[in-house]
């Protein structure tokens, strides 16, 4: 495709988004107007409610707010011990407090969200909670701002579910400004290619536990975010591309001096932007349909977590704003590769910050015209700001360029010289339903597969079949019952390693399921997130092992080839999915949940009415005939 075709299909997809959302779009910003127009805190809230709300605060910081009428910070922090990524966030509000002082502002952290760790309940029953967390995070984070009296919110949050949770629950109350500050990666381990070939040795019974636990501890060694670009470290490039955070601020390590300094340089954005500031930026005005497909773009670029494909969903539509992934799939044809960061290569994060990192990609989008350089940031200078380096000079935070050209273009390439012409994520769809594929960490001669399906209703069945021999030859293996509302829509990664297994082999294998990889799901092809899911009678429901199916990343299809599939019963589970471990507080959830294309939401988008938006408006361009163009 032609830079010019490729500038018209993202102002066109842009431009449907913004029709396709405009009611639901004005009357969200109607409403946070109205948020906004209020009264200050300090007058139009009670004295007995700001005496509840500061009694707690040293003695100068409730003095700054009451009587001199100080700006207030609001922390929302999902610190904990069990996520590296989030561990360091401890020390974090002692900083910014003494921050915000200096600045002659007072901060308080207004609550806490739950942070679960994917890596830890990966093949666990605690997984089933794992989507929903993101929608509990939200509700946390929409409590803890319902004290209301903060003039901006800094969010502390990282992975997976945490920053689109924060974000959706930061867009409920979208008349606050909100900076997000992240903390930074761990220090490159054991190559990620190694510890995923001990991973399948283990599958296979060529290694031990033991061997298996050293290595995976070399992988997973420290604090900071997990080093491969899976769901966690792919919202941070998403929140760079939406301006939501200090120039460069994702990537850099955690204790380290210039950590320290993005941080409170995060308080002092936010002082910035707060009401009343000097450039007041609500995040509901902030995020829009510009930002939301800049995000999308971004992620393209860098060929990023499938994950997004729900989250960022859901993520526009709290905004009251409403995209699919036939969308999505119209801007990949149209959005070069740049980046290849494992699994979609074998550079970690912190090899990617070296060759340039985001600022290097996003000044590559910009300069090509695929990102909306107009879009609203929380820096001063714009979207242009966001790909500024930062760096220390006689201690003091300074911000330069990224460079011109890349010192490793193993890892990122410039705009004229992609790894790719097209984007990292696909849409595949047929008789079988939509689902989603990420294909640039497949290659080209494993993106076409057509052979007898093995039908499984867990993990677990797949697992055994192996242990018998039964999928040793050509195989898409099919797991259902594994969606939103069957049982919360958990990852399925304890399957990457059995199927690597079989690909080594020389057999040609697929995976299509209702339910949803690792964020750092990679060479095998993965038509994921298919719905309809199968516990509302999707067609996948339907299939039976021996049927014939054919997945075509390049041409976009699904489909199986079954004669009577139209008339056949579809399966249903014996028996209801065991309970415990909190999963019976979640059935409320599961069953109220959207679809996945339609973000699989436990909560009532916002439109004009209150009605659920429609957001499965289909396209009739498909991503190969653009790709042609």
């Amino acid at each position: 495709m032609s830079l010019s075709s490729a500038v018209a299909v993202v102002a066109e997809v842009t431009e449907r988004i913004r029709r396709r959302s405009q009611a639901g779009r004005r009357a969200y910003l109607d409403r946070i107007h109205a948020d906004a127009e209020r009264a200050d805190s300090r007058t139009r809230l009670s004295c007995a409610n700001l005496a509840h709300a500061f009694a707690a605060s040293a003695e100068p910081d409730r003095l700054a707010v009451l009587k001199e009428g100080r700006p207030n910070l609001g922390m929302v922090t999902a610190y904990n011990d069990v996520l590296s990524a989030h561990r360091p966030y401890e020390d974090y509000p002692a900083v910014i407090r003494d921050e915000a002082r200096q600045g002659g502002a007072s901060a308080q952290v207004a609550g806490g969200t739950p942070a679960m760790c994917d890596g830890v309940t990966q093949g666990t029953p605690g997984m089933d909670l794992s989507l929903f967390s993101r929608d509990v995070i939200a509700m946390s984070t929409a409590i803890a701002l319902s004290h209301d009296v903060y003039d901006a919110a800094l969010l502390l949050g990282i992975c997976d579910k945490i920053v689109p949770g924060m974000l959706i629950g930061a867009l409920s109350v979208g008349h606050v400004p909100c900076v997000f500050v992240p903390a930074g990666p761990m220090g490159s381990g054991i190559a990620n290619a190694v510890k995923a070939k001990v991973r399948e040795a283990y599958v296979r019974g060529d290694a031990s536990r033991e061997e298996l636990l050293e290595v995976e501890q070399k992988a997973y060694h420290s604090a900071g975010t997990c080093t491969f670009y899976g769901t966690a470290n792919s919202n941070q490039v998403l929140l760079e591309a939406m301006g939501l955070q200090v120039p460069g601020a994702a990537f850099v390590p955690p204790y380290t001096s210039l950590r320290e300094q993005l941080t409170r340089q995060a308080v002092r954005t936010a002082l910035q932007v707060r009401a009343g500031g000097e450039r007041f930026t609500p995040i509901g005005e902030l995020v829009d349909e510009r930002s939301i497909v800049n995000a999308l773009v971004a992620l393209l670029a860098t060929g990023g977590s499938t994950n997004h494909l729900i989250h960022w969903v859901a993520v526009a539509r709290a905004a009251g704003i409403s995209f699919d992934w036939s969308d999505v799939d119209q801007l990949s044809a149209a959005v070069p590769l740049l980046a290849r960061i494992y699994p979609n290569g074998q550079a970690d994060i912190n090899d990617f910050e070296r060759a340039g990192g985001t600022g290097f990609v996003l000044r590559e989008l910009l300069d090509l015209g695929l990102l909306h350089a107009d879009a609203l940031t929380v820096n001063a200078g714009g979207l242009r700001e966001q790909v500024l380096r930062p760096g220390l000079s006689d201690g003091e935070l300074r911000f330069t360029a990224p460079p011109g050209v890349t010192p490793d273009p193993s890892v990122v390439r410039s705009g004229a010289d992609p790894f790719d012409g097209t984007g990292g994520l696909a849409l595949v769809a047929g008789n079988l339903g939509r689902a989603v594929i990420k294909v640039s960490a497949v290659a080209p001669d494993h993106r076409v597969i057509a052979a007898p399906a093995f039908v499984a209703d867990s993990q677990e069945e797949v697992a055994d079949a192996f242990r018998r021999g039964e999928l040793d030859r050509d195989v898409v293996v099919v797991v259902r019952f594994q969606g939103p509302q069957a049982n919360g829509m958990p990852e399925l990664h304890r399957l990457t390693a059995i199927l690597g297994v079989l690909q080594s082999a020389g057999h040609r294998v697929a995976l299509v399921t209702d339910g949803r990889m690792s964020g750092a799901s990679g060479r095998i092809p993965a038509a994921i997130h298919l719905t309809p899911e199968a516990a509302v009678g999707g067609p996948c429901a339907k299939l039976r092992t021996g049927d014939l199916i054919r997945l075509d990343a390049t041409s976009g299809t699904l489909e199986v080839h079954a004669d009577d599939l139209e008339r056949r019963e579809p399966a249903r589970r014996d028996a209801p999915r065991p309970l415990g471990l909190g999963r019976d507080l979640f059935a409320g959830m599961r069953a109220t949940v959207t679809g996945a294309e339609q973000g699989a939401c436990t909560w009532l988008p916002f439109t004009d009415d209150g009605r659920d938006p429609d957001a499965s408006i289909q396209t009739s361009t498909t991503r190969q005939e653009l790709v042609k163009q």
